[in-house]
């Protein structure tokens, strides 16, 4: 009896290692669609299949996303009632439960009988896997036997080997093709970005405006919501531009005292005024030849709204206490998250000022903007966070990258990484290997907290869940249908229902 199961164990292992052997053989390819096509026809075989059908994506959503897929043994008609499926039925059904679903009759299996696929293709015996997970990034779809009976639970193991092993050995065929469609990629190409992450569509277009500007002297405005990343764009624009070799100076138009800005903008000689007990060198004079970065100019006192005029009219300014001119060879960037043409109704800003300022204005997206890209945002504030705290090396858990990217970050990229630098502390005071959610969210979600004790991120993301479980519902957990009624990508869906805990009941 012992000796039986050793060697029924044994013919189990030796049948993993050469199907495994043989997707390493075709992990050689240097083309995607090849390898797709030669993977299906492989595990078709092994399992004894008649047709299949492969669908990968990558990890994107939006119109960065990339999509892939592959059929064996079906017609046309068949092939179109196979993607018709990957939003309802026995497909859809894997991909929501990321369960491998198996039955010897879809038309006889109470699960799927009632199921319009099943009835109009009159399907059968049937294996389907999700490929990958949280979320799934694709589905194996194997239909029907050439020898008689089911799938056997050998055929069930050789599926689930090939989902398990088929994203590592397509990756770097994968990142060929992303980095070929990767609307960010003409851009790093031309421009040194080391520090902008993301590949968006909504990061492109910003890029897109940046490398107009960046060879022009000519003045930028920088449009955008606080915590975008105005500051790091500026400085992409200095760096990548003709004076790089010179000073990058930054002045916070609200962070000085109304009687001091233009001081502290101009400088002053000794006396101007009652701190001047020496001669002052204002920040236009620390970036000659250089650039001079104004942000939140929308909060810039009155006068000095008057001076800055001058000096991008005449290219000259006078220091306080001063009757002699001086001239400055300096570039300007200013940025604002404030409607300046609203300020300008108001009599807050200078009309002529706004017009000198917004030759060429640049408007920073909102995480909101660019979700797709919080994830690899995330993991970048995370190297950075353990790197400056020396915390050794720290990862997000699947479970944190899904956290973060259902939640909702109205302070943009600088709340993000305030909370994954604190996440990294918390993590590796713990000793923990790993950030978790409730790293990057102590408070948690606790469902029994009465509704006026929440934080507004807490009752935000409550409120995801139940509007998500309700369209759900109200759509048979159609995650096609899902997505198009609350206007998101289908694979977010998918990382939202893994986030909250979503279950079909």
């Amino acid at each position: 009896m012992s000796s039986r199961i050793d060697t029924t164990e044994f013919e189990r292992l030796r049948g993993e290692r050469d199907l495994y052997r043989r997707l390493l053989e075709l992990g050689g390819q240097t083309e995607l669609t090849t390898f797709l096509r030669e993977a299906l026809a492989l595990v078709v075989e092994a399992t004894g299949a008649v047709q299949g059908y492969l669908e990968l994506h990558d990890d994107l959503d939006g119109p960065a996303a990339n999509c892939w897929s592959m059929a064996h043994g079906f017609t046309d008609q068949q092939l179109e009632t196979v993607r018709a499926a990957i939003s309802r039925g026995i497909i859809a059904e894997a991909l929501a439960t990321g369960q491998t679903i198996v039955t010897q009759s879809a038309l006889l299996d109470p699960r799927f009988s009632e199921r319009r696929s099943v009835q109009v293709a009159q399907i059968e015996g049937v294996l389907c896997t999700p490929i990958g997970v949280d979320p799934p990034l694709g589905v194996l779809y194997l239909q029907g036997r050439a020898n008689s009976g089911p799938f056997s639970a050998d055929d069930r193991m050789n599926a689930e080997i090939f989902a398990r092993h088929l994203v590592p050995l397509a990756g770097n065929l994968i990142i060929r093709e992303r980095r070929d469609v990767d609307p960010t990629r003409p851009f790093r190409d031309t421009l040194r970005l080391e520090n902008v992450v993301g590949r968006s569509a909504a990061l492109a277009a910003m890029l897109r405006q940046v490398a107009l500007v960046v060879p022009l002297e000519v003045t930028v405005l920088l449009t955008g919501e606080s915590g975008t990343g105005k500051s790091q764009i500026a400085r992409v624009i200095h760096e990548n531009g003709p004076r790089s070799g010179y000073p990058f100076v930054e002045l916070n138009c609200a962070a000085m005292p109304e009687n001091l800005v233009e001081s502290e903008l101009f400088g002053a000689l000794r006396g101007a005024h009652s701190t001047a007990d020496r001669k002052i060198e204002g920040k236009v004079a620390a970036a000659e030849h250089g650039t001079l970065f104004l942000d939140e100019i929308g909060d810039l006192a009155l006068p000095a709204q008057a001076k800055l005029l001058q000096l991008l009219h005449a290219k000259q300014y006078y220091p306080l206490g001063s009757t002699r001119p001086v001239y400055a060879d300096v570039r300007v960037i200013a940025a604002t998250n404030v409607d300046l043409a609203g300020a300008v109704a108001a009599k807050r800003f200078r009309e002529d000022l706004l017009y000198r300022l917004q030759v060429l204005p640049v408007r920073v997206p909102t995480l909101a903007e660019r979700r797709e890209d919080v994830a690899e945002i995330a993991a970048h504030c995370c190297v950075a966070a353990c790197d400056r705290h020396a915390l050794g090396r720290l990862v997000l858990s699947r479970g944190a990258q899904r956290a973060v990217e259902s939640a909702e970050w109205r302070g943009n990229v600088r709340q993000l990484a305030n909370a994954i630098e604190a996440a990294a502390i918390r993590a590796a005071g713990e000793g923990a290997l790993q950030i978790e959610p409730h790293h990057v969210f102590p408070e948690g979600i606790d469902p029994q907290i009465r509704e006026e004790n929440l934080t507004f991120q807490q009752a935000t993301r409550n409120f995801q869940a139940q509007l998500l479980r309700q369209a759900l519902e109200d759509a048979g957990w159609n995650v096609t249908e899902v997505a198009r009624r609350l206007d998101l990508a289908r694979s977010h869906v998918y990382k939202l229902i893994r986030a909250f805990g979503l279950e079909r009941v």
